[in-house]
């Protein structure tokens, strides 16, 4: 079964496949917010960072875990944000792995008191290493004995890198958020065999706050994400229900999970957990989701804003 997924990976990445090439995701999207898009760089205003993990399909025989850590801060001088984030993707047992570095800006732009506007520009350099040593084919396989003879397989190359480049735009006013990012405009090459384009991703996400109290410390927040690469588009939509450090939520996966969620928050730290529950035809055999979220948010002097805007959802 090991053989087989490795053989499969390097087919999605030869350029054979092309079309099956999809970014890694994770279930808490705002817990991740450089990630989902790079214009949400600077709006804690004061330094934040987080850490993300993430293990899908545990039941499947072969490992598929992607870490994330990221930093960012606002800065006057710069009208914006500042942010770096670094990712890693582990497939089929280390055999196959992805890693990206970021480095992000956002400038902030008042429209109107009722409206505030943040762009972010990214670039990333990415690597992706293939174990090619531990890798087995076909015509390797003695009935009897097992894999003794060399192939002769085209292999692949253990390393490519590459440079990526992507762009979000995030608008805010009293009690609504929206935002739009594109990622891999350039749509590099990440090919370990021949040829492979990682096509584009577009994300349309958006929300509304409706308060319970007037201290806004409790609230209900509906949201909605949408996004779209090589073709597939995923709808997700959700709900948060938050009452002063308390959060939970339960978001939907068109056609794939159920996907609840449960958090704790303060002023200086954030931690989440949620689980995929997986409704599709891989039901009961991939073991869904597990995901966990850390963020900490350091203090310093904020001045007063020049715009009162709605906070983001936090997981």
């Amino acid at each position: 079964m090991k053989c087989n997924i490795v053989l499969i990976l390097v087919a999605l990445l030869s350029g054979v496949s092309e079309s099956f090439a999809q970014d890694p995701q994770f279930t808490q999207f705002y817990a991740n917010p450089l990630y989902l898009n790079p214009a949400f760089a600077g709006t804690g205003r004061c330094p934040r960072g987080v850490i993300n993990y993430r293990n899908q399909w545990p039941n499947i025989n072969g490992r598929y875990v992607t870490y994330s850590l990221s930093g960012d801060f606002h800065s006057d001088r710069l009208a914006g944000g500042l942010g770096m984030i670094i990712t890693n993707d582990d497939q089929a047992l280390g055999k196959l792995k992805t890693t990206n570095v970021s480095l992000i800006y956002s400038y902030q732009a008042v429209i109107s008191n009722k409206l505030a506007l943040k762009f972010g520009l990214q670039g990333t350099y990415m690597q992706k290493n293939l174990d090619v040593n531990n890798l087995h084919f076909g015509d390797m396989i003695d009935p009897r004995r097992g894999f003794i003879w060399n192939t002769r397989e085209a292999i692949p190359a253990a390393q490519k890198t590459a440079a990526d480049f992507s762009a979000g735009m995030l608008g805010f006013g009293k009690n609504y958020f929206f935002g739009l990012s594109a990622h891999h405009i350039n749509q590099p090459d990440e090919g370990l065999l021949g040829t492979a384009k990682l096509p584009a991703k577009f994300t349309l996400h958006g929300g509304y706050v409706h308060a319970l109290d007037r201290e806004n410390k409790s609230y209900f927040s509906p949201n909605v994400l949408i996004m779209s690469q090589q073709g597939i588009v995923q709808v997700n939509v959700g709900l948060y229900y938050v009452n002063g450090p308390f959060v939970a939520g339960l978001w939907y996966r068109s056609s794939d999970a159920v996907m609840p969620l449960i958090g704790i928050q303060n002023s200086f730290f954030k931690f989440g957990y949620s689980y995929d529950v997986t409704i599709s035809q891989l039901s009961g055999i991939t073991g869904g989701g597990h995901e966990i979220s850390m963020q900490f948010q350091s203090f310093c002097r904020k001045k007063a804003p020049k715009f009162k805007v709605v906070e983001c959802p936090s997981f």
